[in-house]
C-alpha cells in the first residue's frame, strides 16, 4: 500500500495533535511533522526529505498566516497539495484560499469521517469541497462572473452543448431554468448532467462546478 505523508500547519497544539493522532492511525497516511506557522514550514522545506504529499493549513496563525503560506506554496512548490483547515467560514476567506491554490477547504468542526474522506479525495482526484464551499463558490460566480460564451474547443470529449450546460450549472439556476435558457427540455438537461457525471467522474453539481473552475471555464474573481 502506498503511504502518503502529511504536514500540519496550525498554531493550536491541542488541535494539531488530535488531528495527527487520528491520521497516524491510518495505514495509508503518516504525519511527517507539525509546525505552528508558515515560517516554520518554509524552514522545513529547506530539506527535500521534509516536503510532504499534502499539507493541512490553518489560516489564523502568528508570524506567517495561512494566506501568506499558501501564496508561498503556490509560488515555490505548486506541486504540493494543501487543504485549508480553519474556523473561518466567510466567503472572502474561502475564495482567497481557493485562488491561492487550496485543493480543499474544511471547517474545524467537521467530523473525523469527513476529514478522512477529504484526504482520500484530494489524493485520488486532486480536490475535495464541501457543500458549504460549493454554495459560496456558486454565489460568488453568480455575482461576479457570467458564463463564457466563446467557442473554445470542447475538452474531455464534451460536446459544445454540454460545455454550455456546464457553465450554466455554475450559476444558481435550477436545472429547469437552465433548460429554459438553452431552449431544450428538462429531460435533455438531465441527459447532459448524467453524461457529464460519467465523463468527468463526478457525482454531483459540486463536482461540475469544481471541474469548470479547474479548467477555467468560469473564473473566481477577486
Amino acid at each position: 500500500m502506498t503511504q502518503y505523508s502529511i504536514a500540519i500547519v496550525d498554531d493550536h497544539q491541542i488541535v494539531s495533535e488530535a488531528i495527527a493522532g487520528l491520521i497516524n492511525a491510518l495505514p495509508q497516511y503518516n504525519i511527517l511533522y507539525e509546525v505552528r506557522n508558515g515560517k516554520e514550514l518554509v524552514s522545513k522545506f529547506a530539506h527535500k526529505k521534509n516536503i510532504p504529499d499534502l499539507i493541512l493549513l490553518d489560516i489564523n496563525m502568528p508570524i506567517m498566516n495561512g494566506f501568506e503560506t499558501a501564496a508561498w506554496l503556490q509560488k515555490n512548490h505548486p506541486e504540493v497539495a494543501f487543504v485549508a483547515l480553519t474556523m473561518n467560514d466567510d466567503e472572502e476567506s474561502i475564495i482567497k484560499m481557493l485562488r491561492l491554490g487550496a485543493k480543499g477547504y474544511l471547517i474545524k468542526d467537521i467530523d473525523s469521517d469527513e476529514l478522512l474522506t477529504a484526504l482520500d479525495e484530494v489524493i485520488r482526484k486532486g480536490y475535495y469541497y464541501t457543500d458549504l464551499v460549493a454554495s459560496k463558490l456558486i454565489t460568488n460566480l453568480t455575482q461576479t462572473d457570467k458564463p463564457k460564451t466563446d467557442t473554445a474547443l470542447p475538452i474531455n470529449g464534451m460536446k459544445q452543448t454540454e460545455m454550455e450546460f456546464l457553465r450554466l450549472a455554475c450559476t444558481e439556476m435550477t436545472y429547469r431554468e437552465i433548460a429554459d435558457v438553452m431552449c431544450i427540455s428538462p429531460k435533455t438537461v438531465d441527459g447532459y448532467r448524467d453524461n457529464l457525471f460519467n465523463k468527468l467522474d463526478v457525482k454531483n453539481r459540486i463536482g461540475l462546478v469544481m471541474y469548470a473552475i479547474k479548467h477555467k471555464l468560469v473564473n473566481i474573481d477577486e
